[in-house]
């Protein structure tokens, strides 16, 4: 009997031995922001045709022109190259970036409660076009370029161009907030 008590004893014994360790799990969420231009309009056109054009201004509207992907609130921005778009053929001649206007809208797969900017000045320094406090998966935006109007690119023709192409380069950059 002392032998089945002291089995008795030992298997409890060895039951309520154990041994524990704890693990520390971390989630960790690192922001990704990505901002893609529509392949088909890597090149906008704002093309003064007719005496109209010249007089109102011409735009193009350029739908789903960029997507993004945010983790969280983003900002999406503008700048161009130079503070003037300069003539393809002749560096003395430019036209002010300021003379162009751009415009975002939500797109097809738009972002619900964002700001978009209605009538944003282009510039050499960033500019504001859209501010989201959510992020989102592949949402869309529309942008809108829009040339002067008032005459003002009258005298930029220059004789024997055909057309008489002004440029500057666009940079788009979303940043998280």
């Amino acid at each position: 009997m002392k032998k089945c008590i002291l089995a008795s004893f030992a298997l409890l014994g060895f039951a309520a031995m154990k041994a524990q360790q704890t693990v520390t799990l971390n989630v960790r969420l690192k922001p990704i922001q990505t901002l893609v231009v529509n392949n088909s309009q890597k090149i906008v056109n704002l093309d003064y045709v007719t005496k109209d054009d010249y007089a109102n201004g011409v735009s193009s509207i350029n739908p789903d022109h960029l997507s993004i992907y945010s983790t969280g609130g983003f900002q999406v921005k503008v700048k161009a190259a130079n503070s003037a778009l300069q003539n393809v053929n002749n560096i003395n001649k430019s036209i002010q970036a300021n003379t162009i206007r751009i415009k975002a809208s939500a797109g097809t797969d738009g972002l619900s409660g964002a700001q978009y900017a209605q009538n944003a000045t282009l510039s050499a320094n960033e500019t504001n076009l859209v501010t989201s406090t959510l992020g989102g998966v592949d949402r869309k935006i529309n942008i809108e370029y829009k040339g002067a109007g008032a005459n003002a690119y009258l005298n930029k023709y220059i004789a024997g161009q055909d057309p008489t192409v002004y440029t500057t380069e666009l940079t788009y950059t979303i940043i998280s907030q």
